[in-house]
């Protein structure tokens, strides 16, 4: 117990250092960026899949044949450009008569999620961008892997697809590695939801864990005090004395939050039995599908060479410009929080709940 104690004490000292770290790093960083908020704009990066993809052809085509044949294989290919060019040239000219004759297009995104969902920054700027151009007949997949985190970071990042459907733009949540918990919020927005066999569905409740070092306070005479106006403005607290009551009315708020997120589930996908599955349980992709929370087992490269055949895919990202001064600080801040992270998780999470 006393070895327990001491390495407690140990790891907050550790915990300490790092968090004074991270806010030196922050001051510095953000000191920087309101020097120079006005340069600091993102932009847009399209790549059409369509040609990436015919490039990968082109290149097995090549590389698969003699030397003697690859000359032959080149005048060939060439020729085959020519005549598509000129078909497109032509399908150009006969969709300003008939909108029939063009071909819809995917727009592709890409949504890693961590704890706080930060990519929603990146998120919000794309969507907002594909409504400018988007249409009924197009449609937007989102290669989506997240183990959930901080529920109103993934409530923004939800509502941001749902703008989406608002607009009724066909949208596929494709899932290769992980939705989970606030991942899977994210997912079931969507009209389509495709999975990998091993990929991990599901994790619908919510947690909250943290430490109380009121005993490690109390053994070195370390006063600490926590002064709140409002009942029930701090519930639980990581370094004074928890009460009963208190924890009660946390586990409630944890209730009233699960509540609140299968309601959410429910009302975008009524065919599952959402009793069943809200349970805080996960299931690979296979079974996910037995239980209605996926549509189809499909890869999403599988899903969009699929879409390439018949449409222009165009993948879209939103990109920040960041000077080498701040993407130093930005790497130097993102590694402390790794380490702390690191260390925490081992022992608990913050007080935060996460979905």
């Amino acid at each position: 117990m006393e070895f327990l104690l001491d390495y407690g004490l140990f790891l907050a000292k550790i915990v300490t250092f790092v968090i004074a770290l991270m806010i030196v790093i922050s001051v510095i960083v953000g000191g920087s960026k309101k020097s120079k908020q006005g340069s600091e704009k993102g932009y847009l990066e399209i790549t059409p899949l369509n040609k990436q993809f015919d490039e990968l052809k082109e290149a097995m085509k090549l590389a698969t044949v003699s030397d003697a044949g690859q000359k032959l294989e080149q005048k060939k290919l060439q020729k085959e450009k020519k005549k598509q060019l000129a078909e497109d040239k032509r399908a150009l000219k006969k969709s300003d008569a008939s909108s029939s004759t063009v071909k819809s297009k995917v727009f592709v995104l890409k949504f890693d999620g961590n704890m706080s969902a930060s990519a929603v920054t990146n998120l919000r700027e794309e969507i907002t961008a594909i409504l400018t151009q988007a249409t009924i007949q197009d449609e937007v997949v989102v290669r989506l892997e997240s183990a959930g985190g901080m529920v109103h970071g993934y409530g923004l990042a939800s509502s941001q697809l749902d703008r989406l459907k608002k607009m009724n733009i066909p949208l596929t949540v494709c899932v290769d590695k992980v939705a989970a918990s606030g991942g899977y919020m994210m997912a079931c927005v969507a009209d389509k939801i495709l999975a990998a066999p091993f990929a991990i569905i599901g994790s619908i409740g919510v947690v909250a864990q943290m430490p109380n070092f009121n005993k490690i306070l109390k053994k070195n005479d370390v006063d600490f005090e926590l002064l709140t106006a409002g009942e029930h403005k701090r519930t639980l607290t990581m370094f004074g004395e928890n009460t009963d009551k208190g924890r009660e009315k946390f586990v409630e708020e944890l209730e009233e939050t699960h509540r609140l997120f299968k309601e959410y589930v429910s009302s975008r996908r009524p065919q599952i039995d959402i009793d069943r599955i809200a349970t805080g349980e996960i299931w690979y992709g296979s079974n996910a599908l037995n239980m209605a929370l996926v549509d189809e087992i499909k890869t999403s490269d599988e899903y969009l060479v699929s879409k390439i055949e018949s449409s222009d895919v165009f993948e879209v990202c939103y990109v920040l410009k960041k000077k080498l001064h701040q993407k130093l600080g930005i790497a130097a801040e993102e590694s402390a929080d790794r380490l702390l992270i690191k260390w925490w998780q081992r022992l608990t999470q913050d007080s935060n709940k996460h979905i």
